[in-house]
């Protein structure tokens, strides 16, 4: 009977695409546009009750990103994400993300409109994640690089993260 009550008071769940790719020594992270194109971040949907978690956000990442890649079935990470502003009708609503990661395997053109995927190192992608929002939510979605980091980098180089330029980005995506 405890179930319903619980299911009441449970935030809403978004699936997401981390998507990453190697170069040389380092890894480049791919973020896109949000919607109102004022922040950056995954590639990222509500999941479909048709196809599994991992299948959504890989679907996620063909629509808002242009890419496909090997997806891992199972999350590895979750993270609270906020959407809306108090002052504005429905307000401020909160949604946990399931993370799956998905090394890319071919690029594309996404099939949504001005979400500029980009690639980013992974110090850039920190940054550029955390920018507009709330340090709650920023620490949140920056955690999600930290995490895909310590599984993705190969052992010896865990400690040694490939530094970037002054530049936030690394290069956009064609």
């Amino acid at each position: 009977m405890a179930t319903p009550k619980l299911l009441r008071f449970a935030l809403p769940m978004q699936v997401a695409a981390v998507c990453y790719r190697r170069r040389g020594n380092g890894v480049e992270f791919l973020l896109v546009n949000s919607n109102g194109g004022n922040k950056w971040t995954f590639p990222k949907g509500s999941p479909e009750t048709t196809m599994s978690h991992s299948r959504a956000a890989e679907k996620e990442a063909w629509e808002e990103a242009g890419v496909r890649g090997r997806i891992e079935t199972r999350h590895f990470h979750l993270y609270l994400h906020s959407k809306g502003v108090f002052w504005k009708p429905p307000g401020v609503r909160e949604f946990v993300v399931k993370s799956f990661l998905m090394e890319v395997t071919e690029n594309g053109h996404p099939h949504e409109n001005d979400r500029n995927p980009t690639w980013f190192l992974p110090e850039n992608a920190r940054k550029i994640l955390a920018k507009g929002r709330e340090v709650k939510y920023a620490k949140e979605i920056q955690s999600v690089i930290d995490r895909a980091l310590e599984l993705i980098s190969p052992p010896h180089s865990a400690g040694r993260v490939k530094r970037g330029t002054d530049d936030l980005f690394s290069a956009p995506i064609l």
